[in-house]
């Protein structure tokens, strides 16, 4: 089987139900020792879906693990490889539906001999729906896809419903962070989860910004390596954004 054939068979086969997943799912071939760690790495960590019942995201990795946390949209994968290797008893998940991102992952962890990673190379929403409740002790959405049309805004990830799964997932005193350098986008995700905590009748479940002034949404996190989507945004002259919220 040659390069080609072997990414042809990475990508997963469509059901009838399944939702659609917008955006590019693959870019440039492979290389040759990509598509090899496509075939022999990637089933070794994926997050396995079958069946129906939840799914205890720390039965994923050795015991011992003390938390376990969720990276929705890795990109290149240089933040979940920073916080794998900084944070050796956590287990990080991993959910990147395009393809090249998954591949250089994969190198990375092989590159740092990382044993504290799984991935799913889907849609996050997939596994949101499958995971135990309070199983996870945070949550990253760094830099996603701004759909910046107003036709297209719907197919942003955060939504209602998205919500509703991170606030399920994440135990209480656990965090969501996201970071972006679209200020619609920023504000687009203050005004959903504003509503989200309104539609919380004891507050349980709400997300709770934790910024106090000004500096703590517009200066990185300590635990912050950069992302070269985060060092193209200032090149061209964007300002991130860095919110961090509680589950109450």
């Amino acid at each position: 089987m040659n390069s080609a054939d072997r990414e042809r068979e990475d990508l997963p086969r469509p059901s009838p139900e399944r939702r659609h997943v917008y955006g590019r799912r693959r870019g440039k071939r492979l290389r040759e020792h990509q598509s090899d760690l496509m075939e022999t790495l990637l089933p070794r960590i994926s997050v396995p879906l079958e069946g129906k019942t939840p799914l205890d995201p720390a039965a994923l990795f050795e015991p011992g693990t003390k938390e376990v946390w969720l990276e929705i949209g890795f990109g290149g994968g240089e933040h979940l490889i920073f916080q794998a290797g900084r944070n050796s008893d956590t287990g990080i998940i991993g959910c990147e539906p395009f393809i090249n991102g998954v591949a250089k992952l994969l190198a990375e962890i092989e590159t740092h001999e990382l044993s504290n990673v799984r991935v799913l190379s889907d849609d996050a929403r997939f596994l949101l729906e499958r995971l135990e409740p309070e199983s996870l002790s945070r949550i990253f959405i760094l830099y996603p896809d701004p759909w910046p049309k107003k036709r297209h805004n719907k197919r942003r990830f955060i939504n209602a419903e998205t919500l509703a799964l991170i606030a399920r997932a994440l135990k209480p005193g656990g965090q969501l962070r996201f970071a972006s350098d679209i200020p619609d986008y920023v504000g687009w995700t203050l005004a959903r989860i504003l509503r989200h905590n309104r539609e919380r009748a004891h507050g349980e479940g709400a997300l709770e910004w934790l910024a106090e002034c000004p500096s703590d949404w517009r200066d990185a996190p300590q635990d912050w390596p950069g992302t070269r989507y985060e060092e193209k945004a200032i090149r061209e002259g964007r300002t991130p954004a860095y919110l961090d919220f509680r589950r109450l």
